[in-house]
């Protein structure tokens, strides 16, 4: 085999246990990695019903097939397990460096069960593993734990993925971190690992990925090309400059950018928070995942000091910025340091305090409720405050520390209406009213509301743009408008679904392949062939994705979910109260035709969302059958 160490190391947490389990190329080439190995596993081997913090869960961290080639971007990892947010398929992926650090370690992934019976810690080494005391790092922020594991194993080189304080305490929307500035933050899986009493997992390799692929000469040609290639894309050209944050401006001007818990697409005070302002009041550098020309992430100065923690990417300036009513820059800093101290998924933590805000602001709770704290739209001391007590589940924060959706059930009354949430996980800062197709992956991902399961809608729109033009070799063949939910928007839905599946299996980052940037999707077939000595096919990439979502949504299946899980808060179905776009809303008939439309493409029940015998089948997925009783 090429491309893969192949090796999956097995941890059981409960008694101490390990073994190295060999993976055959036949399997490896349906399942290579990423979401399609955990997929495989989460179904094969979690029980029904397991109780997310139950010794039972099973908790699955997975490099992609390309993680750690010297390729721009393929540097993406996924941790999964069953989520305590949304008691459905779990998964969160990340960039860094700790995932192309496990492959030169010797592993493609790693299977957690049980639960240690003290606070441990594993350290993984050119093939080696051995399980280490952590109850000395237990209540600790981030930044010193890292700090502490490098200094006892002494290498300042070793790549630390851990959780925090949130994790420790259950906090449903508890998220990841590797070297303090890459993260595993939706879905909860941070939590995931602290029920298990896992603190962290130290690696350090010496094998480089070119001594695994089959033609090292071809793949690094390739990555030469691609680094160059980065300046003559304005979409990753863009990222390098800016980064995610050089997004504020333009989704606000576009009537986009959620404000206020998603009540407005504009912000009247976006020229607080853009980029000319970030650049001015908070950069200090640019930094990089692992072999990555683009660049993407930002380094910044809080109270005049160089954050440890890095600085806020879009996400987090929406989440806890227009959409909490804050214009204070370095408030919003602030918060994304506390999230990664805390090690908070910063999407659900701020939308859960918009969340709270606007329950406060119609009187739903009080400040006998919030600890005496005025938490209203604009107010940055109090949304500061609210953070710390979520990770720490004091008093307030120990509702919020639930998410929305269980919040909204406490409360009662209408607090339902201001969760912004699907499946229980709240969504990313992408105003799917303006962006249907958004709105679609929202509704119908199997991790709730994800903002990465299709390209964004605007990339589609233009059949003059090279995003376009980059998309056709994947069957696009004519633009749509963003707001459009015609049959062939869902036919473009469905490809990039394929596609960004795919991704997530082989370890691309989303800003690293067309439609979005700039390798090509031939390119990609290269990457992966090269690596493996494989003849792959595009139709045959494209099934991998297509396996590892039907298999999350079989998982979803037989703990419950259906076709009425598939939908989006009422809100969107209600016109927006400002900018361009006003009173524009998600039409409710066309969304449940057009999700009709999708399934059909897909191969599901149009009235179950179960897929098809026959569908599966064709994906060689035939044994999942007996998972939902289809046999």
């Amino acid at each position: 085999m090429y491309g893969t160490t192949a090796k999956v190391l097995r941890v059981n947490l409960t008694t101490g246990a390990m073994a190295i389990e060999t993976l055959s190329e036949d399997f490896y080439r349906l399942y290579p990695g990423g979401k399609a190995l955990a997929g495989y596993i989460l179904l094969k081997e979690l029980p029904a019903h397991t109780e997310p913090f139950a010794p039972e869960n099973v908790l699955v961290m997975a490099n992609g097939l390309l993680t750690g080639a010297p390729v721009s971007t393929a540097t993406r990892y996924v941790v999964s397990a069953r989520s305590p947010l949304t008691n459905g398929y779990g998964e969160s992926e990340a960039g860094g460096f700790w995932g192309p650090e496990l492959k030169m370690a010797g592993f493609e992934a790693i299977v957690f069960t049980g639960r240690a019976p003290q606070p441990v810690y594993l350290w993984v080494h050119d093939g080696q593993a051995e399980i280490r005391p952590a109850a000395h790092l237990w209540g600790q922020e981030t930044a010193p734990v890292q700090e502490t594991i490098r200094a006892e194993l002494g290498d300042d080189k070793i790549r630390v993925l851990q959780i925090g304080i949130a994790g420790e305490n259950l906090v449903r929307y508890a998220g990841i971190t590797n070297d303090l500035r890459h993260f595993n933050g939706r879905n909860g899986m941070g939590a995931v690992m602290g029920s298990k009493n896992l603190r962290a997992v130290a690696v350090r390799g010496s094998q480089r990925y070119q001594t695994l692929a089959y033609d090292s000469e071809a793949l690094m040609a390739l990555g030469r090309k691609l680094a160059k290639g980065v300046r003559e894309s304005p979409q990753a050209w863009d990222l390098q400059q800016r980064g995610t944050p050089g997004l504020v401006e333009a989704l606000n001007t576009g009537g986009i950018l959620p404000t206020r818990n998603f009540r407005q697409g504009t912000f009247e005070n976006v020229d607080d928070v853009k980029w000319e302002a970030y650049e001015k009041q908070l950069l200090t550098a640019r930094r990089s995942c692992y072999a990555c020309a683009i660049r993407c992430k930002r380094e910044v100065a809080i109270d005049g000091q160089v954050s440890v923690y890095g600085g806020p990417e879009y996400e987090t300036v929406g989440a806890f910025g227009p959409d909490c009513g804050i214009n204070d820059l370095h408030a919003i800093a602030k918060a994304n340091e506390l999230c990664n101290a805390f090690m908070l998924d910063s999407i659900s933590t701020g939308a859960t305090i918009a969340f709270a805000m606007e329950c406060f602001e119609h009187g739903l709770i009080g400040l006998d409720d919030t600890d005496g704290i005025e938490l209203r739209f604009g107010n940055a001391e109090a949304m500061l405050q609210m953070i710390v007590r979520i990770a720490r589940r004091q008093g307030f924060g120990d509702l919020l520390a639930e998410g929305s959706r269980r919040a909204a059930e406490k409360i009662g009354g209408e607090a339902k209406f201001f969760a912004m949430q699907v499946k229980g996980q709240e969504l990313a800062m992408h105003e799917p009213r303006g962006k249907y197709n958004v709105g679609m992956g929202y509704a119908i991902s199997e991790i709730g509301a994800d903002h990465l399961v299709v390209a964004h809608d605007p990339t589609l729109a233009n059949p003059d743009s090279l995003t376009f033009k980059n998309a056709r070799s994947l069957g696009i063949a004519v633009a749509q408008p963003p707001r459009s939910l015609s049959d062939e928007k869902m036919n473009h839905f469905y490809i990039l679904e394929r596609w960004n599946s795919l991704e997530k299996a082989i370890g691309y980052c989303f800003f690293g392949p067309a439609p979005r940037s700039f390798i090509l999707p031939e390119e990609v077939l290269v990457s992966i062939n090269a690596a493996t000595g494989w003849d792959m096919t595009m139709e045959e990439a494209l099934q991998i994705g297509e396996r590892a979502t039907n298999m999350a949504r079989i998982f979803n299946l037989r703990e419950g979910f259906s076709r009425k899980d598939d939908t989006l808060p009422e809100r969107l179905f209600q016109g927006l109260e400002n900018g361009p776009l006003q009173g524009n809303a998600i039409p409710r008939d066309e969304f449940e035709h057009a999700l009709t439309v999708l399934y059909g493409l897909k191969g599901w029940d149009p009235e179950t969302g179960q897929p098809t015998q026959e569908r599966l089948e064709a994906l060689s997925l035939g044994w999942a059958a007996d998972s939902i009783g289809m046999r």
